[in-house]
């Protein structure tokens, strides 16, 4: 009896040294970035890791995320649109001498929200925000529907958007480095999540805004104004829901990759093992493979070089930066990235803002005007927007088309096609088609920008790096609220501007160096 101890030492120490080898087969190809790595034995723990994750396949605790994360995205939408759909209804009421200041504080605390969520994930990990993120939002979300005033709306608009700001950095990255091999994919699905929110959106303003809400040409006080604060609550209050539910059906445990790059091995191997356990699937990982491929950070002469001695500093935030461009191809790829996200958040609000006076200096009919129309067509555009990235996962899952890269590419020329005839409307029912059409083209593109992005980040860095790429997209928005105050927007000039940014897109998605499709992610 005494001896079985002993023996099972021994099975695990021959087991360590069969393992050892696999430093030298890392560089196989499976993983997306593992010929970009200068740490092999973050690398071959990486790689052990995908291993297990594909082993276990895909589980009822996948699909929980997907629905967990998913509400990230819908309220990262839905209380983005809020702010605009509520927005001239809230000035009637309080007369407020700059009108886009609501949309100015959305994306102001969506900027901050990506950029502190974004990089507190590769700090202190992903499941403080991913639990607390929506709890945030809600409660503003909630109290700003009782603002007194424009300042005060403004602000708690700015802190329900820096709740949110973080969702789309969090969901990707938590839902990613869960997710098995062959389902990535999904990541490009979830994105429906968004067009879900929207919806949301415009189904709520549907129900009040038209029967709550004060005449343009009369008195407007806060007793016959209530529909744009009934929207608040109601969607406040749907995402409070949200947050609760993230916390009860999913006691969400840390990321494995995350974990790793702490040089927690055995909290990995628990995370891993407890759901091959619950869910009654294989997981051959065990600590001493782990542990026999070294510690991280040996192979460049210091030991866990993802972090700083001093974890809240700039020193910290410098060495995520720096991992964004830990080599050549790396650093191109970073930089596309960030770039297309800049493309896409300039183009896209500043076509919005240009496009209505537009078109109506050509004598375009947009039917009678009512806020029942409005909202009931607003609703109807929202919904094509889901299907998008429906058949966005599709394409990302087939070599018919490129991967996603291909999916990209197709995604930008359609949208690019339909905005360059969407100048071109004269008639309500021709408003209503094209917009729904460029609604689902444009998400095809969005939808796998979104996936794309932590896809290709290294894991030790992708909350920083996907932090910043949304960050810039909301740097755009803010510029795009500023240019409409200020520029004239019934010249077509900034119409065709915008439209062809989405050729540059469909290049720059062309020649991004790394292509997901066939690999794991790193």
């Amino acid at each position: 009896m005494a001896d079985f101890p002993a023996d099972s030492q021994r099975e695990d120490e021959k087991d360590a040294e069969e393992h050892r080898a696999e430093l030298t087969s890392v560089s196989s190809g499976a993983d997306l970035l593992s010929r970009e790595s200068l740490d092999p034995v973050l690398n071959a723990k990486i790689h052990l890791i995908n291993d297990a994750i594909d082993e276990i396949g895909f589980t009822p605790y996948h699909a929980k995320l997907f629905c967990l994360n998913g509400f990230g995205y819908a309220t990262d939408s839905l209380l983005l649109l809020v702010q605009s759909i509520i927005a001239s209804q809230a000035a009637l009421e309080f007369k407020p001498s700059f009108h886009n200041g609501l949309t100015i504080a959305a994306y102001v605390g969506m900027l901050v929200g990506a950029l502190f969520w974004g990089t507190t994930a590769d700090i202190i990990g992903r499941r403080t925000a991913f639990n607390y993120s929506l709890l945030i939002s809600s409660i503003f979300a909630i109290v700003a529907g009782a603002s007194p005033n424009w300042v005060v709306l403004g602000l708690f608009v700015c802190l329900s958007a820096f709740g949110s700001g973080g969702n789309l950095v969090l969901d990707t990255a938590v839902f990613l480095e869960y997710l098995p091999s062959k389902k990535q994919w999904l990541l490009t699905l979830m994105a429906m999540w968004w067009g879900l929110g929207q919806l949301i959106a415009g189904l709520f303003a549907w129900a009040f805004l038209p029967n709550f809400s004060c005449p343009e040409a009369g008195p407007c006080t806060r007793a016959n104004n209530q529909g744009w604060r009934y929207v608040w609550y109601a969607n406040g209050a749907l995402v409070f829901v949200m947050s609760i539910l993230r916390v009860t059906v999913v006691r969400l445990k840390e990321t494995p990759k995350f974990l790793v790059t702490e040089g927690r091995d055995e909290a990995v191997v628990d995370v891993l093992t407890g759901i091959a356990t619950k869910y009654n699937r294989p997981c051959s990982l065990t600590l001493a493979r782990l542990t026999a491929c070294g510690v991280t950070g040996e192979a460049t002469g210091r030991v866990h070089n993802v972090h700083a001695r001093t974890r809240i500093s700039f020193a910290e935030i410098l060495i995520h930066l720096k991992g964004l461009f830990e080599t050549r191809r790396v650093g191109i790829s970073t930089s596309l990235i960030w770039f297309s996200w800049l493309l896409i958040g300039l183009a896209y609000p500043l076509y919005n803002v240009f496009l209505p006076t537009y078109l109506k200096t050509r004598g375009t009919d947009f039917g009678d005007g009512s806020q029942f129309t409005t909202w009931r067509n607003y609703a109807i555009v929202n919904a094509c927007g889901i299907f998008g990235p429906v058949l966005a996962g599709y394409m990302c899952a087939s070599k018919y088309f490129w991967g996603r890269r291909g999916t990209m590419v197709i995604g930008a020329l359609i949208t690019m096609v339909f905005f360059f005839c969407y100048t071109q409307v004269r008639t309500a029912a021709q408003n209503l088609g094209f917009t729904c059409a460029i609604s689902f083209c444009l998400n095809i593109y969005y939808a796998t920008l979104y996936a794309y992005t932590p896809e290709v980040l290294p894991s030790a860095h992708r909350g920083t790096g996907n932090g910043i790429a949304i960050g810039l997209n909301r740097v755009m928005g803010i510029m795009s609220a500023v240019i409409a105050t200020y520029a004239n927007t019934s010249t077509p000039v900034p119409i065709y501007i915008c439209a062809a940014l989405y050729i540059v897109m469909a290049i720059v998605a062309a020649v991004f160096p790394f292509e997901p499709y066939g690999s794991r992610s790193s």
